[in-house]
């Protein structure tokens, strides 16, 4: 398994989109924008719990060390050559073992297996780095990634409370 800075996977969408799986870069940043802006509201408010349309610069800064804090993105390549981040996903370790894991699919690329293959990727990643187990934060009516979580194959218990799920994935 490659360490986190240098991965990169190929995958294949249940349409039959090929997607480059592979370690968010410094220079992907007007392609994160860029994505953020083909996102709808309502997909932006299920990833952040607010109505957001745009970011600070903080925010849009990347603080990413593929080591505490691990974002992976998908990439389309279309065939004139262009290409385009279709998702990504994100761990960020809160204590030896433990990691929070989020995740954003553009709206456009929704319903094809996305989630589910980027959770696959950031699983493999963490196991790798001592990861045992993933926490997310969901919203109540947030069904297509509640779905990703129980269908992904991983030992998954969730409770709920007024306004969020708490999901815990174990990883080992």
């Amino acid at each position: 398994m490659p360490e986190a800075a240098s991965y990169a996977a190929i995958e294949v969408l249940r349409d039959g989109t090929r997607v480059d799986i592979r370690a968010l870069r410094p220079d992907d940043r007007a392609a994160i924008l860029a994505a953020v802006d083909h996102t709808s509201e309502r997909s932006l408010y299920r990833r952040f719990f607010a109505a957001r349309r745009s970011f600070s610069e903080r925010e849009i800064a990347f603080n990413v060390d593929l080591i505490s804090h691990v974002a992976l993105v998908a990439v389309v390549r279309h065939d004139d050559g262009g290409e385009e981040i279709a998702g990504g996903g994100r761990y960020i370790v809160l204590q030896p073992g433990r990691a929070e894991a989020a995740f954003t699919v553009v709206d456009q690329f929704q319903g094809r297996g996305l989630g589910t293959v980027l959770l696959r990727h950031l699983a493999a990643i963490a196991r790798n780095a001592g990861i045992h187990e993933f926490v997310a934060e969901v919203l109540p009516d947030n069904t297509p990634m509640l779905e990703v979580f129980e269908h992904s194959g991983l030992p998954m218990t969730s409770r709920r409370e007024p306004g969020v799920v708490h999901v815990v994935l174990r990883l080992t």
